[in-house]
């Protein structure tokens, strides 16, 4: 074991023997290989090239030295092409606080039976009227960005639970193909995290819609790991054991505090709440809609394509089980 492994548990380090192909014997030459790629892209500033940064990417792609430099350039070149995402990038921008406080994301205090962080997001305690959809995806990448310092969860990954209830056709329509597009970017294509399983709970028939219509610009891989529950929690339960979930979701802990991460990040300035003044962000191509609206907004005719709402069963969700599996 090298000092790049150091804070690996023994179960952690056979399973990144196994799964991801670490070799202890040749991680340098491995960080190496991939760092003599970076002059092949003149056009990126890598900020970053040292052994610990390249080893996550690595991780991320099972040591094929090619696509971690891809997924390790890709990163790069999304913060490029998005800067005013990442002028504020830390927890005390408003936008990002205000995001975090509301819990985008949570995350859980126990780990899966596979070593993973559970992120939660309650798609419903989004406020309009506080920040916006690019201020919690800049929240949800901040708090990637802290949860991968940690070697384990390099190793190990992540798993998502998104609870959509109560999310209304107003909050619905701001979902719109250049915002989706700029997640998946950013969530899919540009970052050096392993996702298990993105799970989707309660949700009505618009956002099942709505995946519908982005499942096709999904990696495969991603389509694999996402779950439409509906409200079969006990189909949840069979891949995440409810004795680490809190009641929300059927699980067998207190509610969820959404303040919890949050204060993690904030420390002593949780508490201290100044004015946020929201202004639009540049998005290539396109300007992120940013219309303010109440929190308990009524709901309103969704913006997803009729042609395929025909096709949806709207009690469909009733009975949903998980639509795929894991590999």
């Amino acid at each position: 074991m090298t000092h790049l492994q150091a804070g690996l548990s023994p179960e952690t380090l056979e399973k990144a023997r196994l799964e991801l192909n670490e070799n202890p014997d040749t991680l340098h030459q491995d960080i190496q290989e991939v760092r003599d790629m970076v002059i092949t892209r003149p056009d990126i500033g890598f900020l970053r090239t040292d052994d610990a940064f390249i080893l996550r990417f690595l991780r991320a792609r099972k040591f094929h030295h090619f696509e971690a430099f891809r997924l390790l350039a890709q990163y790069f070149e999304y913060r490029q092409q998005n800067l005013d995402m990442f002028k504020s990038f830390k927890a005390t921008d408003p936008g990002i606080k205000q995001a975090l406080k509301d819990g985008f994301p949570g995350g859980l205090a126990n780990l899966d039976h596979y070593g993973r962080k559970i992120l939660v997001l309650f798609a419903a305690n989004w406020d309009q009227s506080r920040y916006t959809l690019v201020d919690i995806l800049r929240a949800i990448l901040l708090s990637l960005e802290a949860m991968i310092e940690d070697p384990e969860l390099q190793v190990n990954g992540f798993v998502l639970i998104i609870d959509w209830s109560n999310f209304t056709f107003k909050q619905a329509s701001k979902l719109t193909p250049s915002m989706l597009r700029l997640a998946i970017e950013g969530l899919q294509d540009s970052f050096p995290a392993r996702f298990g399983g993105i799970h989707f709970v309660n949700q009505p028939w618009y956002i099942h819609a709505l995946y519908t219509v982005i499942r096709p610009f999904l990696k495969e891989k991603t389509r694999k790991r996402i779950f439409l529950h509906g409200n079969n929690l006990n189909s949840l339960h069979q891949l995440i054991h409810p004795e680490i979930l809190p009641s929300e979701f059927g699980g067998m802990l207190p509610p969820y505090d959404m303040g919890t991460w949050a204060r993690t990040l904030l420390d002593h300035e949780y508490d201290d709440d100044s004015e946020y003044s929201m202004g639009p962000y540049s998005v290539p191509g396109k300007e992120v809609d940013r219309e303010l609206s109440p929190r308990s907004m009524k709901r309103s005719q969704s913006v997803v394509d009729p042609t395929v709402l025909k096709r949806m069963d709207k009690n469909e969700e009733e009975n949903m089980q998980p639509l795929l599996s894991l590999d």
